[in-house]
């Protein structure tokens, strides 16, 4: 009996049961494993994938929605794969048709690496900002941040809830939630005893991944990354919005290096909501 067409093939739901064949999917592509991260975007997030009849993954997606339940406001579309044995068969753009069909009329985000970037504008995506990867080793150096920062106590998720929805623009409470478990570190900002920005660092492999990154300003993220990076050994590794210029050469100045960069893309809206001058980077850009 042949093997069916990839294209024949029907897409289905992703659980945690399929951490593992996640994970191999992104090894057999190239990229690091991530089982933390799809750990992650598994429970908070609607999992899509084509199951390989010989076995594995054909391919795999996740969406993160956000906004009232059952009415979502906003959805991030990460992790898009395709096994590199199905590789330019179409299946990474029926798996996408289907995921925009199944979102309905809600608008979609998503950030596209060079390689990707053409199927999402053929499906209708547009370009509507940049984000900067750095990552290495954080070299302390000049003034003290004057900022107060501090480790965030259970007391503080109310507050965190209430600016990050002011910020990002939509509720984000079933991911935001997580983050204690999720992090190694939650660390808040803080002047006069009201929050003026939050950060968390999470391991990912060898590194710990900074976001997100919420602040009322530069100097308020310079001293939550500061913040962060005395209390880890291992390198920092974050994606910064390209318009956080001074941001992004202090963190250069610091021995953290230019990797990738990606567009920041969007479907059924002209650009994102909330305040971009205060979200310096995102929780993954899988998530948005």
């Amino acid at each position: 009996m042949s093997t069916p067409s990839p294209a024949a093939l029907p897409i289905r739901r992703l659980t945690l049961r399929d951490l593992t064949a996640c994970a191999d999917l992104s090894e057999d592509r190239g990229w690091p494993r991530e089982e933390h991260k799809w750990s992650l975007l598994l429970t908070a997030g609607n999992g899509f994938g084509i199951d390989d009849p010989e076995g594995g993954l054909v391919a795999a997606c996740v969406v993160t929605e956000y906004g009232a339940w059952g009415r979502p406001e906003l959805g991030a579309i990460g992790m898009v794969l395709v096994a590199e044995r199905h590789a330019r068969q179409g299946v990474g753009r029926r798996l996408m048709r289907h995921v925009v069909s199944s979102m309905g009329t809600t608008p979609l985000t998503l950030h596209a690496t060079p390689y990707g970037r053409p199927l999402y504008e053929e499906m209708g995506f547009k370009v509507t900002g940049r984000a900067e990867m750095v990552t290495g080793r954080f070299t302390p150096g000049g003034p003290e941040p004057e900022v107060v920062t501090r480790a965030a106590t259970a007391e503080d998720l109310p507050a965190i809830l209430r600016l990050d929805e002011e910020v990002f623009g939509t509720d984000r409470t079933p991911l935001i939630t997580r983050l204690p478990a999720f992090a190694d570190q939650l660390r808040v900002a803080e002047e006069d005893g009201r929050l003026i920005g939050y950060t968390a660092a999470w391991p990912n492999m060898d590194t710990h991944v900074v976001g997100p990154l919420i602040a009322r300003d530069t100097e308020t993220a310079k001293a939550l990354i500061a913040s962060l990076a005395a209390r880890t050994d291992r390198p920092l590794r974050t994606d910064i919005d390209v318009r956080h210029e001074e941001l992004l050469a202090w963190a250069k100045e610091r021995g953290l290096v230019s990797v990738a960069f990606n567009a920041v893309m969007t479907y059924g809206i002209p650009e994102l909501p909330g305040d971009w001058t205060r979200r310096f980077a995102p929780l993954t850009v899988a998530a948005g």
